[in-house]
């Protein structure tokens, strides 16, 4: 029953995501901490940074550390939670793969057309919306604490956040680093 569960909640999170792992957040939070509870939203805050650190989409990351944790808290075997990481990722990745190969026999053909053109015109505000509804979603105590929790950990918080923004966006500092610089200066404080 769990393969079964895992194989359509991650096909449906495979089929559905457009626009990149950004935009898959908030559909991978709804189905994983909403619907089947399988983890927390401490739990999932740290799969987006953990897949945001490790090489691979968001998506294949999160489905093989979801599929792995969960067997493992059903009281399965090790060796069974290893096929379910596995069977996870494939679940996520086989019917978007199916789809590509249709969708780029058809963009190869049809390229030149307006119809095509209309079409991504009205999918790229869609992207930034769900970009922005995965950034919304990762605004909680589990990341930013709260005024009532801590005001130094809240405020500090808003600084390393305002710090990495205006850095990307103002200054183009290179990510990598500004990852490296943002997890030292929590290593120091906190």
């Amino acid at each position: 029953m769990l393969f079964l569960k895992i194989f359509l909640t991650f096909s449906k999170i495979g089929i559905f995501n457009f626009g990149g792992g950004y935009a898959m957040i908030s559909l991978l939070q709804n189905e994983i901490v909403e619907k089947n509870h399988w983890l927390t939203n401490a739990e999932f805050t740290d799969i987006v940074a953990i897949s945001q650190s490790t090489p691979g989409p968001i998506g294949i990351n999160s489905a093989t550390y979801t599929g792995y944790t969960v067997a493992m808290n059903e009281g399965y075997p090790q060796w069974v939670a290893i096929i379910c990481a596995v069977f996870a990722t494939l679940s996520v990745l086989w019917l978007p793969f199916l789809v590509m190969l249709y969708i780029s026999r058809f963009l190869i053909k049809h390229s030149d057309s307006k119809n095509v053109h209309n079409i991504f015109s009205f999918i790229r505000p869609v992207i930034v919306g769900l970009i922005a509804a995965a950034a919304i979603q990762l605004m909680t105590a589990e990341n930013f604490s709260t005024p009532s929790e801590s005001w130094f950990a809240f405020i500090t918080s808003i600084i390393i956040f305002c710090f990495a923004f205006v850095g990307v966006r103002l200054y183009k500092i290179n990510p990598i680093l500004l990852l490296v610089i943002c997890g030292l200066a929590g290593l120091l404080i906190y």
